[in-house]
């Protein structure tokens, strides 16, 4: 048990926590009002705000303010979470680009009438854009301020 109190008492892993959690409902909603429901967005990895981007960043500030700017732990949690939120805009946003490229290949060769490709249906949405990305350090921004104030 204080295992589990410890844990649910660390700033440090509440702060992204929440970020995370706050960054998902925000954007289950977006997409309810753009599409309507649909069970799949519950646990939708991309789209606005960033949740991996409320979480990086949330862990990063909260880390900062925790242990101050010239500490082990900030240096550590700044590059990780740079290189992190890097690559979701960078190598995954390209992924995402190819996939749509791809699909759009397959899609162009089955109105040919051409053999369509052997693949499967890729994912067009796997990173993130700037502004989702924007969205979600704010999210992260506001929540680590307010769990750093919580009187615990």
């Amino acid at each position: 048990m204080g295992f589990f109190v410890e844990l649910i008492t660390n700033k440090i892993f509440v702060a992204p926590t929440v970020a995370w959690i706050v960054a998902q409902l925000i954007k289950m909603l977006v997409d309810v009002c753009k599409y309507g429901f649909n069970k799949e967005n519950i646990y939708a990895k991309t789209g606005m705000p960033s949740s991996l981007a409320a979480l990086v960043s949330a862990l990063i500030i909260i880390t900062g303010i925790i242990y101050g700017g010239g500490s082990f732990e900030f240096a550590l949690t700044f590059f990780v979470g740079f290189i992190t939120l890097y690559d979701s805009r960078g190598v995954r946003y390209e992924t995402s680009r190819h996939g749509k490229a791809l699909n759009n290949l397959n899609e162009e060769r089955e109105e040919e009438g051409k053999q369509p490709l052997d693949i499967i249906r890729f994912k067009e949405k796997v990173g993130h854009t700037l502004p989702e990305l924007v969205a979600g350090i704010l999210v992260g921004l506001v929540c680590a301020i307010i769990v750093f104030y919580l009187p615990f």
